[in-house]
């Protein structure tokens, strides 16, 4: 689809997930449908720990999963797994063995064939499995899906009976694998990222631990359990690039568990084997909890999809089928494959299978296909029936020299201009912190950035940028028609195409002055004309842009490519990029209108279409160059050459087979016979892709026509393979009239639809007494490159408003929300919506009382700017049934490990946590005694986690009352049961009750409140300033509503009054009474406490963390100061190379202090 194709080169199998699991349902209400995609999904650990996080008290409903991945090893594993839990295997031996394990024990490996035999039984067809044991919980997605599968469970089940030759080659491949994982990558510090908070001092152990794994194949540290694992694991032999081993040389099963809770807890040095313990603990925990919701007999048990394909293959066939009803689309599932999509009939058309989703997790695609690509597919299907639909992407790579602003350089334009493209921002970007800490990331890779480590985990929350206006917040989310001036538009997109395709120019090396990271960058590429084209496509019909000003967009985009000459490859892409064009729709040259002729290889044909497909099979032996020589995995694309001219196509599918000729020649047509044994077969390699007839048949005779497949001209290929390939770099060419290698068919355009423009649609809530609002205007700035101002008209209807408008009546206006502006005229009112945040103090009215409309113009917010969501910075969002915290993930505290406060080194993990959650810039603000309220807030929570841990005192201090700087008021009472670890987000929250000192039930407390005020309450002040106490009254919803386990009542004050929070004004009752005295037994700890458990509500507070993409979090490095001298480096600070910690400002410095460091410095 858009992505290049790349010589595969050496290929990674990764069996088990190398990052740790994450609740899938984090950002939706337990009332929301839970219809959740899985791109790239990897091992099935997120599936398991959604299961075992799932509130289900509270939670009735199906959590239904498909599973999308391009490898069928990985899928095949997932089944075997969910079957044997399912099956009540043991959990924490045979299941755990035959998932992690490298090499097995005889039983362990007895049973795993057994269950692949089992499998086999039940997978000769679609109707077989649905009617299996497993058939209600395990759906395919596709017929090919289960027919992979079922190949991969033969290949486990018969490697016992190989060949002694080829066991042999398969166990030396692993041992040579072992070898390199030990040698080469021993010091891996990847898993302790598992641990978040506490990862420096996992670091000390899983290195350790990782060897330990490669070295004996196993987890266990016991000599008896390693001397009997001598059967090498057959799931792990087998994936995309055939029989042997690809395993990833980082593999280790602690990646994907959450040991903070060891390293955290622990009263003593933990140990490798107590590490692997936690991790099976964990396992044995979520088995067990997707155990009892299948078994259960209710409707509500879960449901896993598979899906095995590309990921953007796969959204381009849901999408498909969402809005044409389509089945089998004429797209290959893969890369490398002819197999094409088809989906099941009885899954998607019988039985309703989702194809829109309320949460959409791409794991790391982001790394390996580009993240416009990633939003370009998913997007479309973010189900609009769910309000707070989200979708997920993440990065592990970090290609910038700062990687914490790696996550904007992605995006190609400004975050702001992309929320309002596609619909979608960051959450945190809006909402200035996020509740998931990347503090340890932060501070690993400062401390090893310049030993080039790359490795930087960014995952980004993205909802629609309006959603967290609580307001119009019921029902469906609404999608505002966006009108943007066509020259702006235009200017935009190019300049995104610029960016797209800056390794196309000449000065994409010398950039900057890092020679040696621009060249390796400029060999990976996520990008084509045919992604651009999709992306043009994507945008067009999110802003239902009428044909004709569309035309003024694209046309606009095509002068400036023809103008732009520092890409010196884009002359030679234009046709691929008019032909893709053509082809999706989206725009039609105006040469590309005329008929082409019939001549040479067309002349037979019935008609000539303005795009044609051209086919050419490369021999086999022509590859020998590729993959003899060690030129990584550049990618390829095929060339139409002649002397005179020379065009590229990168969208071109490749698989291994035979052609076949069938139809006829007024209507040729072929079919493809894909190699079954693939690169160990013998057959050609087909390469096949698009281009404008006109090319064809216009410019020069057919037989002056070159045809090519070639390997993209990168510096780390050139010096390897121009001397073998020449300048061209061509793997084969050959001319186009070569019958015996090129086939030529006709080709139509597909299918598209001309665009509708849907009609505005008032939210639910906002009032509409003055006329008609038209679409929002977008101008953009001189730059075309950052919005300026967004712009609503209201057309005036209301004849009395018409009356007093046109007599000189002047309107008011005042922002009422996020997104919502009210005009007021006389006695009537009129909600006016915007698509983004807005600055509703600086607005500009624009009254036209001849033509009756009134414009009010409004710049965008965004993090640090004014208004936008500052007006409610914690929004609680509501529909029909549900209510849920926008920018707080949920919890599931009864799932959350305690933290013990007596652990081992709490003090130094902990407080370098929680201390780390304010910006540079916050920092300054809080040393100049500055007025923030997002400041003031962290300040609080940070004080009340420091003393309710004790880490400051030495006593923990667990009943706290904020008090009002001001007036000395205190008006809010909160009771800290229990910290516990926030796993997934790699953080710790407060699981406690807040008791709002409120006028409606003051009156029955009076006796029992100067006991808890007393000195035997051992209650602690924290006092907040100014302003403060607004921001907390507008943030307790959201900390009660993420960790409900009750239902809103019929007459929950939320709905009755319209509004949360209730009130922000001070002894008054921000919370609705719908959570009042329920799920408190943690108040019984004390018995003063459990006076109060009628009138308490649930909580979990957790730290507010700084963007690290938008902001630098922490000290600022030229802040350091030597730890010898105290100055600030001579003439730059540096880090100790052994234990990368203290810091010195010269080497002599160092020197002085190393006879009293020395015994301390430890890696």
């Amino acid at each position: 689809m858009a992505h290049p194709l790349y010589w595969p080169g050496k290929y990674f199998f990764y069996p088990i997930g190398n990052t740790s699991a994450v609740c899938l349902t984090r950002d939706l209400a337990p009332e929301e449908t839970a219809n959740i995609l899985l791109l790239g999904c990897g091992d099935p650990r997120n599936v398991l720990y959604t299961i075992f996080s799932e509130p289900r008290d509270i939670a009735n409903r199906t959590l239904d999963f498909t599973c999308c991945d391009i490898e069928p090893g990985v899928l095949a594993r997932n089944v075997l797994l969910f079957t044997m839990v399912a099956d009540n295997q043991p959990y924490d031996t045979v299941v755990w063995n035959t998932f992690f394990h490298i090499y097995l024990d005889v039983e362990s490996h007895a049973l795993l064939v057994k269950q692949c035999n089992k499998l086999i039984g039940f997978s000769d067809s679609l109707k077989r499995w649905d009617a299996s044991p497993y058939g209600s919980f395990i759906k395919m997605s596709t017929e090919y899906t289960l027919a992979e599968l079922r190949r991969h469970w033969s290949l486990y089940a018969n490697m016992q009976d190989l060949p002694p030759d080829r066991t042999k080659a398969i166990y030396d491949a692993f041992n040579k694998q072992s070898k390199s994982s030990i040698e080469e990558h021993g010091l891996l510090y990847n898993p302790a990222r598992s641990s978040g908070p506490v990862m420096m001092k996992a670091m000390m152990i899983t290195p350790e631990q990782f060897q330990a794994y490669w070295r004996n194949g196993v987890t266990s540290s016991d000599s008896r359990e390693i001397a009997a694992a001598t059967l090498l694991n057959p799931t792990f032999a087998y994936s995309l690039a055939g029989e042997g081993c690809t395993v990833h040389y980082g593999t280790t099963p602690l990646s994907s568990f959450h040991l903070a809770g060891v390293f955290g807890n622990a009263k003593s040095a933990v140990s490798a084997a107590d590490a692997v313990r936690g991790a099976q603990a964990e396992f044995s925990d979520w088995c067990s909890a997707f155990h009892t919701s299948i078994a259960s007999t209710s409707p509500d048990a879960p449901i896993v999809r598979l899906f095995l394909g590309d990921a953007l293959v796969a959204c381009h066939a849901l999408r498909a089928f969402a809005t044409t009803g389509a089945l089998s689309m004429n797209i290959p599932v893969a890369p490398w494959k002819s197999q094409l999509i088809q989906l099941n009939r009885d899954e998607y058309v019988s039985r309703g299978a989702p194809t829109t989703f309320s949460a959409i997790d791409t794991s790391n695609l982001d790394d390996y296909l580009g993240l416009l690509n990633v939003l370009v597919a998913s997007a479309p299907l973010l189900s609009t029936s769910a309000r707070s639909s989200v979708l997920y992407t993440e990065s592990l790579v970090a290609m910038e020299e700062d990687a914490t602003k790696d996550f904007v350089e992605r995006l190609y334009a400004d975050i702001t201009t992309i929320g309002l493209l596609f619909d979608l921002c960051p959450v945190d970007y809006l909402s200035g912190f996020n509740a998931r800490s990347n503090t340890h990331e932060l501070l690993t890779y400062d401390v090893f950035k310049k030993a080039n480590f790359t490795s930087f985990h960014q995952v980004t929350t993205w909802k629609s940028p309006s959603s967290g206006d609580a307001v119009p917040s019921q029902g469906d989310r609404l999608r505002q028609p966006l009108v943007f001036d066509p020259h702006q538009l235009g200017t935009l997109l190019y300049d995104i195409y610029h960016e797209l395709f800056a390794k196309d120019g000449v000065g994409y090396l010398t950039r900057d002055s890092n020679l040696l990271r621009n060249a390796s960058k400029s060999s990976i590429i996520h990008y084509t004309r045919e992604s651009f084209v999709l992306f043009l496509k994507f945008i067009k019909e999110r802003l239902a842009i009428p044909d004709g000003r569309w035309s003024e967009v694209v046309e606009r985009v095509l002068n400036l490519s023809l103008e732009d000459t520092s890409l010196i490859l884009d002359r030679n892409n234009y046709q691929d990029l008019c032909g893709q064009l053509h082809r999706y729709g989206v725009h039609t040259v105006h040469y590309y209108r005329q008929v082409p002729r019939k001549i040479g290889l067309t002349a037979s044909w019935d008609t000539v279409p303005s795009l044609a497909r051209v086919i050419i099979t490369v021999p086999r032996e022509k590859l020998t160059v590729l993959e003899r020589e060690r030129i990584g995995t550049p990618p390829l694309h095929c060339d139409i050459r002649s002397s005179q001219v020379h065009n590229m196509f990168a969208a071109v599918h490749v698989a291994f087979g035979q052609v076949v000729s069938m139809g006829t020649k007024s209507h040729p047509r072929v079919i493809m016979r894909e190699d079954p044994k693939g690169w160990e077969g013998t057959s050609p390699l087909v390469a096949s892709f698009i281009v404008p007839t006109i090319i064809l048949t216009e410019f020069e005779p057919m037989e002056n026509l070159i045809v090519a497949l070639s390997v993209r001209s990168t510096p780390a290929v050139v010096g390897a393979l121009v001397k073998k390939l020449g300048s061209t770099l061509s793997v084969f060419a050959t001319k186009l009239t070569d019958t015996s290698h090129v086939y030529l068919l006709p080709e139509q355009p597909l299918p598209s639809k001309k665009t509708q423009i849907p009609s505005l649609v008032t939210p639910a809530g906002l009032l509409t007494q003055i006329g008609k609002p038209e679409a929002v205007v977008v101008d953009l700035d001189e730059e075309c490159e950052l919005v300026a101002s967004l712009t609503c008209r209201i057309s005036i209807e209301n004849k009395t408003v018409k009356e007093e408008f046109g007599a000189g009546a002047t309107p008011t206006i005042a922002q009422v929300s996020p997104c919502i502006m009210r005009i007021t005229v006389g006695n009537h009112v009129q909600d006016v919506m915007y698509p983004f945040p807005v600055i509703g103090s600086q607005y500009k009215l624009r009254n036209a009382r001849k033509s009756s409309y009134i414009e009010v113009v409004v710049p965008v917010s965004g993090s640090f700017k004014a208004d936008g969501m500052k007006l409610n910075p914690f929004p609680v969002t509501s529909t029909e049934n549900s209510l849920a915290p926008w920018n707080v993930h949920r919890l599931n505290l009864s799932r959350l490990p305690i933290l013990d406060v007596e652990g081992k080194d709490l003090k130094l993990w902990l407080n370098a946590h929680i201390g780390a959650t304010m910006s540079s810039r916050e920092l300054s603000l809080r040393k100049k005694h500055k007025t923030d309220a997002l400041m003031f807030i962290k300040d609080t929570l940070h004080a009340i986690f420091v003393q309710s841990s004790g880490i400051q005192t030495g006593t923990p201090y667990r009943l706290f009352t904020l008090e009002d700087d001001t007036t000395k008021n205190s008006d809010t009472i909160f009771f800290i049961s229990d910290l516990r670890y926030d796993l997934h987000s790699h953080t710790v929250v407060c699981d406690g009750y807040v008791l709002p000192l409120a006028h409606d039930i003051l009156p029955e407390m009076l006796d029992m409140l100067p006991k808890l005020l007393g000195p035997d309450g051992g209650m602690m002040k924290v006092k907040v300033l100014e302003g403060e106490m607004r921001s907390w009254k507008q943030l307790l919803p959201a900390f009660v509503e993420r960790c409900r386990t009750w239902q809103h009542g019929g007459s929950c004050e939320y709905r009755s009054q319209g509004k949360i929070p209730l009130t922000e004004a001070m002894e008054e009752d921000p919370l609705c009474s719908c959570g009042r005295g329920k799920d408190t037994e943690g108040m019984s700890k004390v018995p003063l406490w459990s006076l109060f458990a009628p009138y308490v509500t649930r909580m979990a507070l957790s730290p507010l963390f700084a963007v690290s993409y938008l902001e630098r979090v922490g000290r600022n490095p030229d802040a350091y100061k030597c730890s010898v001298c105290r100055k600030r480096g001579n003439p730059k600070i540096m880090t100790c190379g052994g234990c990368k910690r203290v810091r010195y400002c010269s080497k002599a410095c160092q020197r002085k202090d190393w006879k009293s460091h020395s015994a301390k410095c430890k890696p």
